[in-house]
């Protein structure tokens, strides 16, 4: 799997791992932090989102073993691995199955549960959007506006349309797989042992991806893990408080 990514800096290595239907460049604000604090900083596009290729498998098992042959290939160990959301739970799942090199863990605003669902209105905005026969972005965005409600999942979805080499348009991630693997996205992260790894678990405060009882019960299978509400932050907190995640995520690596 020849993975799109990005790097920046040089230093100790954190490797970054975006969200359902997201792409590296939606953290690269979090990148550059890392690289002006003196870190090497590696932003990967996970299949079938962004740059990388589209396959016919998409479960959490598949990207962990991404995620392993990307570092194989990168030569890189002992790494701080970031992820968040479904990158969150790709990440979970690569450390309970290798369990090596990684020296922090960073799981941001999702736990290892397998959740209810939530994204159905999303796929009917994107799935009306007819590629085909569209003329402009705007005629796309009027599309997304008329099913969702919020401007900002409206903008998050819009960079992922872009041109292709006949001049017309395509979705970047592999819509028709995603919304086929859906069940295992929202699925649960399969850990048959405890991760004996040093794991920072943070959520937004306006969000309930994280709730008080995955508190109580993530120890289960994350014994050292420690966790913090970022004040002010929904479940994209790298958007809303860019600072306190940087932050936050410094101090628990650097002590």
């Amino acid at each position: 799997m020849d993975l799109n990514y990005k790097v920046f800096g040089s230093g100790p290595p954190v490797v970054i791992l975006h969200g359902l239907f997201g792409m590296l460049d939606n953290l690269q604000v979090l990148a550059r932090r890392f690289e002006q604090s003196g870190y090497m900083v590696y932003l990967i596009d996970q299949r079938d989102h962004g740059r990388s290729p589209h396959t016919h498998e998409f479960d959490y098992h598949v990207l962990g073993a991404d995620l392993h042959d990307f570092l194989e290939s990168q030569w890189l160990h002992q790494i701080v691995l970031i992820g968040h959301s479904m990158g969150g739970k790709t990440a979970m799942q690569y450390a309970a199955d290798y369990n090596t090199d990684i020296r922090r863990l960073i799981v941001v605003d999702i736990a290892p549960k397998r959740y209810p669902g939530g994204h159905e209105l999303v796929f009917d905005a994107l799935n009306a959007v007819n590629l085909s026969t569209l003329q402009s972005r705007q005629e796309a965005e009027n599309i997304l506006r008329a099913y969702l409600h919020d401007e900002g999942t409206v903008q998050f979805l819009m960079k992922n349309l872009s041109r292709n080499k006949e001049g017309g348009f395509e979705w970047k991630m592999n819509l028709p797989l995603l919304q086929k693997s859906y069940p295992n996205i929202i699925g649960e992260v399969e850990i048959q042992h405890p991760v004996d790894i040093d794991t920072l678990f943070i959520r937004g405060e306006k969000s309930n991806y994280i709730t008080d009882e995955d508190i109580r019960e993530i120890p289960r299978l994350f014994p050292h893990a420690v966790f913090e509400t970022i004040p002010g932050a929904g479940h994209w907190v790298h958007v809303d408080a860019p600072d306190a995640l940087f932050q936050s995520i410094l101090r628990f690596i650097e002590t």
